[in-house]
């Protein structure tokens, strides 16, 4: 196949955030045009001026771009292409596929409450049809559609799909205010920008005979298409916020790697035998709509939760620390060092499941005094821990390579000298310098914190317990 033969797109519409079932939809789109060295377009379809905002437009471009979803073309907008859906409409006049049609609303529901009483459809009579009427104030242009046999196509997940011409109606192409309908203008635009494989939730199947019947009426070759599944809650019902959070943002903000949401789309209805976990490479390389079923997916939120938890132990440290910040600035946090978020990322990482959690677990290392918690104060900050405490902090002080080796060495010999267990001095520390009473190591917690604020800790945490005397 040659780079540019293969041509997909992911049109969404900007009247609400990117959710789950969307960015499914764009990654299938994505992995598809990626595999085969094709071309991924994406198209901002924001010709419902009432509902559409900038504010979701941005929303969607941020959540592609979290998501690592890179576009080959676009963003289109919908909005800016009137004059192109114009043309094609009038081709279909031209040719005799399409009329304008002067029938009012009020008319229009007259016929059809008279055909439902006859026990017929309700569907536009035709009454325009042959009439070779031209453009008037309030008139539509409809679609001439034919009025008997079937179309078909060949789903490339559902299989062979079949629907009779004469269910369908004369569909309305432009609106009376001169706008091109939903149909057409998708036509027109995959058309225009030589959209070839159409992947999409199967709730547009009933769409794509409509379609097929405009790309007929112009003599445009049809696109391949594959309807994937929806997706379901744990209760087996659609997706929806009852089930949690729905949107491609709030799962960002709740700390999820974005990687850890793209694995746990991507088995939402596709397997590649009893894999689990993927890079995007494995992805990109095994991804096929074959092994795409005709069932629908169930997102499952634990799942998602113990894939992030699995990518975070997984993730570099830099990496980590590049993602942390905007987690710890909602506590408070503003620029923090470089070094010793790597140093918190490290110590954390094994135990968070999500970057709220980890920033929430890191802030006592970047606070300037930690708040010890009530149990472990009363518990373990007494008199009776002062010498040792004094005793460990003049020892510190004297090391000149501060490390988690040396930390090590370091305690040995002074618990040597004491004749007392780690357990009786490492829980009054531990407090002094994280405010806890669980946390990790602590030989690991004072190399990242460093001589001088280990130091400073222990000389304050002295001083609150002899405050409280």
């Amino acid at each position: 196949m040659t780079t540019d033969h293969i041509v997909t797109r992911f049109p969404p519409s900007p009247t609400g955030y990117l959710h789950i079932g969307g960015a499914r939809t764009a990654l299938f789109n994505w992995l598809f045009a990626r595999q085969r060295g094709g071309k991924f377009i994406l198209r901002i379809e924001d010709t419902d001026k009432e509902r559409s905002s900038d504010q979701a437009t941005r929303a969607i471009l941020e959540s592609m771009e979290w998501l690592g979803l890179d576009w080959d073309e676009g963003p289109y907008f919908q909005s800016e292409r009137y004059d192109i859906y114009t043309s094609y409409i009038e081709r279909l006049i031209e040719a005799g596929q399409a009329y304008h049609c002067h029938c009012s609303p009020e008319e229009l529901d007259i016929r059809r409450a008279e055909a439902k009483a006859k026990g017929l459809k309700p569907k536009y009579d035709g009454k325009c049809r042959e009439l070779g009427l031209g453009p008037a104030p309030g008139s539509v242009v409809r679609l001439k559609t034919p009025q008997w046999g079937e179309t078909q196509f060949n789903d490339m997940v559902k299989g062979a799909i079949t629907f009779n011409n004469d269910e369908l109606d004369d569909l309305i192409l432009k609106r009376s205010d001169g706008s091109p309908t939903y149909h057409m203008a998708v036509v027109a635009d995959d058309i225009s920008l030589g959209v070839n494989y159409i992947i999409r939730g199967d709730d547009h199947v009933n769409n794509t005979p409509r379609q097929i019947l405009i790309y007929k009426a112009l003599g445009e070759p049809i696109p391949q298409y594959a309807h994937v599944p929806m997706i379901l809650g744990p209760d087996k019902t659609r997706l929806s916020k009852r089930h949690g959070a729905t949107s491609v943002l709030a799962y960002r903000d709740m700390g999820y790697l974005p990687h850890a949401l793209i694995n746990s789309l991507a088995r939402l209805g596709w397997s590649h035998g009893d894999q689990e976990k993927f890079s995007r490479e494995e992805l990109i390389q095994k991804f096929s709509l074959e092994n795409v079923g005709k069932s629908a997916g169930v997102f499952n939120a634990e799942k998602l939760l113990d894939l992030n938890a699995y990518y975070i132990r997984e993730a570099a440290d830099e990496n980590l620390a590049v993602l942390l910040p905007p987690f710890l600035k909602g506590l408070g946090i503003e620029a923090p060092e470089e070094k010793k978020l790597k140093g918190a990322a490290s110590t954390l990482k094994a135990r968070s499941k999500t970057l709220v959690e980890m920033a929430e677990s890191a802030l006592f290392y970047f606070q300037d005094q930690v708040k010890y918690e009530e149990n472990g104060d009363k518990k373990f900050l007494k008199p009776d821990v002062l010498d040792l405490l004094n005793d460990l902090n003049g020892s510190l002080k004297k090391m000149s390579d501060f490390n988690h080796a040396e930390l090590e060495k370091l305690f040995i010999t002074f618990l040597d000298e004491k004749k007392i267990k780690l357990g009786k001095v490492a829980q009054p520390l531990r407090v002094a310098l994280t405010g806890k009473t669980v946390s990790p190591g602590i030989f690991e917690v004072m190399d990242v914190l460093g001589k001088e604020e280990v130091s400073a800790r222990i000389s304050r945490a002295i001083d609150h317990i002899k405050a409280k005397a």
